[in-house]
């Protein structure tokens, strides 16, 4: 009995320091919350202008990247650029897209750049207006981030993060989260619509999330074999210390 306690124990301490890790690198939402109108960001013409002038009119969807990224961000805004051209939707008119580096070393020369490139493959009408691109300094990214839950680590020059876009209501409300690279036509649709109303939708993946880690060298989120084996022995251990310590002792002889 003793042993089999101990087992669990650890096991439980070892799963409870791993989230705290992964904790670091990912999304935690904050649906109904609403992002500070007064950050700061820097667009393709090195001017600063203020969230609150940005996000307004139309619901927004926001997403960070790094423009030097050799990874996921590509994928995510190739992504983004599909879905554009499959949707019904009129960029710029119906929503708006918000690119932000969070990488405050980035300069708006960069952004303008990368802004440039996607000009050339969406091919809806309202780009110019209606996909922005901006980068700020450290204080704001930071504000902002926290602000959306988006989490980060920087290894050298480079970062690990995962990849997704972040709905916002006219009024600045955070009403959706969509993880991942690819989106659907009529998911970015429903998402849009709702935030149009300030209605707030949980992600139907968030079970999902707990059982599948970022990649980033893979660019995709595979199943953790070690966290979900980790669950099913701890639920395991749990039934069995549970029969042993309810099951009545026998009466002697």
């Amino acid at each position: 009995m003793k042993h089999l306690t101990l087992v669990f124990t650890l096991l439980l301490s070892v799963l409870i320091c791993h989230a705290e890790e992964v904790k670091k690198i990912g999304v935690t939402e904050r649906l109904d919350e609403y992002v500070p109108k007064d950050i700061q960001l820097v667009n393709i013409d090195g001017d600063t202008v203020l969230l609150s002038s940005i996000v307004k009119d139309k619901p927004t969807v926001l997403n960070f990247v790094y423009y030097r990224c050799p990874g996921v961000c590509t994928p995510l805004m190739d992504g983004i650029t599909e879905v554009v051209n499959l949707s019904d939707m009129t960029l710029g008119s119906d929503y708006q897209i918000v690119t932000v580096s969070f990488d405050y070393n980035e300069g708006h020369e960069l952004a303008k750049k990368k802004r440039n490139n996607y000009s050339m493959v969406v091919e809806k009408e309202g780009f110019e207006d209606g996909w922005l691109f901006f980068t700020s300094d450290s204080a704001n990214v930071s504000r902002l981030t926290q602000a959306t839950g988006f989490t980060y680590k920087r290894t050298g020059n480079d970062f690990i993060h995962t990849a997704g876009l972040i709905l916002l209501s006219p009024d600045g409300k955070i009403t959706r989260y969509l993880n991942g690279t690819y989106f659907l036509p009529f998911e970015l649709k429903l998402a849009v619509i709702e935030s149009s109303k300030g209605i707030p939708g949980p992600t139907v993946n968030r079970i999902l999330q707990f059982c599948y880690s970022y990649d980033p060298v893979g660019q995709a989120y595979v199943l953790n074999i070690t966290k979900v084996a980790g669950i099913l022995i701890l639920v395991i251990a749990g039934l069995v210390l549970f029969v042993l310590t309810v099951k009545p002792k026998k009466a002697k002889i």
